[in-house]
């Protein structure tokens, strides 16, 4: 099995030292206008894009490290058991070792009394032994007797030493394993402890991460409330009717704000895509998506300058006199709003719109035509 040693710990903490160093921006002193919190919300939303990847990215780590290290911990389950057997096999081998030697031992006192019986008969010769037995067969059974004595002492002796040289040797090579199993033991340990530190790092990260996202939408959440305001402010006031999801017939209001371009190359449920929406249904509504780099562009504060130019081919009158089809520009802010004129009255305007309130819904408006610019397609 070979195992080896991970170093994420840096990686990690370059990763996190991405999150923590962005500067988080925050409204000026003095007069806010809707041009500053355009710009700081579009800066957090970016920030916030990169930094929520950043936190998938750690607690994906995180995850992987705790897996990691219960599989380890599952090896180091196996080699533990595996210790115990070896163990409990080297118990066994010095038992059997210490009854080989118990039995060597009774073997030499044996083969001591043995030979001393037969030293002490060793005195008589054998012409004696043959004259003092009653028969030839006597001497003859006398004789074979100290032989086959000595020749099973001797046989026992050698078992029992080869017995003997076996079990140790048995008892060398377990103990060995028993080393090398420990020595996995420990390393396996130590890339554990590793891991679950490097996890418990992540976690931490991950959570810091997750912590300045919250912060981050809090603060978005402050300023498209701000930038409403000033969007009522520089529409004189109007007053709102209930917003709701979907309205005016608009096709894409079932899809969250921003995940899908329309036909003309606009975020859904943003002001310009509803009115280019409606332009569509009576008018050819020229493709208005993009920025050309020179002034031309999808926001509503470039559609005055884009109708005037003949952006894209587009035939449209801009004018200070509002008409029922027309599409109201509003310039305040870094984007401007567009709203679709639905009745006139006097000086009023009753409209219909999206994303008013930085909400992505839809709404209606009565509203002032003082200070806006009508575009009327043709």
């Amino acid at each position: 099995m070979t195992i080896r040693n991970i170093h994420y710990t840096a990686i990690i903490r370059r990763t996190f030292l991405g999150l923590v160093t962005g500067t988080m921006m925050l409204v000026s002193s003095g007069a806010a206008n809707a041009d500053q919190f355009d710009d700081q919300i579009n800066a957090l939303k970016a920030q916030q894009a990169q930094q929520q990847a950043q936190a998938a990215t750690l607690h994906a780590q995180a995850s992987n490290y705790q897996q990691q290290a219960a599989q380890y911990q599952a090896q180091i389950n196996v080699l533990n058991t595996q210790i115990a057997l070896g163990q409990a096999e080297s118990n066994k081998l010095s038992v059997q070792i210490q009854d080989a030697q118990t039995k060597m031992a009774q073997q030499k006192t044996i083969l001591a009394a043995n030979i001393k019986a037969m030293y002490l008969n060793s005195d008589v010769t054998p012409l004696e032994m043959l004259a003092s037995s009653s028969d030839i067969s006597d001497f003859f059974n006398q004789q074979q007797y100290q032989d086959k004595v000595k020749t099973k002492i001797q046989d026992a002796m050698k078992a029992i030493l080869a017995l003997k040289d076996q079990l140790e040797k048995q008892q060398s090579d377990l103990t060995a394993l028993l080393a090398s199993q420990r020595g996995q033991q420990q390393q396996l340990s130590a890339t554990q402890a590793n891991l679950t530190q490097l996890m418990n790092l992540a976690a931490s990260n991950a959570a810091a991460a997750d912590q300045q996202v919250a912060q981050q939408n809090s603060q978005i959440a402050s300023l498209r409330a701000q930038q409403a305001a000033a969007n009522r402010a520089a529409l004189g006031g109007g007053k709102v009717s209930a917003s709701t999801t979907c309205g005016g017939g608009y096709p894409w209001c079932h899809y969250a704000q921003d995940t899908v371009v329309d036909s003309w190359g606009m975020y859904n449920r943003e002001c310009v895509s509803y009115t280019a929406f409606r332009v569509s249904e009576s008018h050819s509504m020229p493709y208005w998506g993009g920025d050309d780099g020179n002034g031309h562009g999808g926001n509503a504060k470039q559609w005055v300058a884009d109708a005037r130019d003949g952006w894209r081919g587009a035939s449209v009158t801009v004018s200070s006199t509002p008409h029922v089809g027309d599409v109201a520009i509003s310039t305040a802010g870094t984007y401007g709003h567009a709203m679709y004129v639905e009745g006139v009255s006097g000086n009023n305007i009753y409209v219909s719109q999206y994303n008013y309130n930085l909400d992505g819904n839809y709404s209606t408006m009565t509203t002032s035509a003082s200070g806006l610019y009508f575009l009327t397609f043709h």
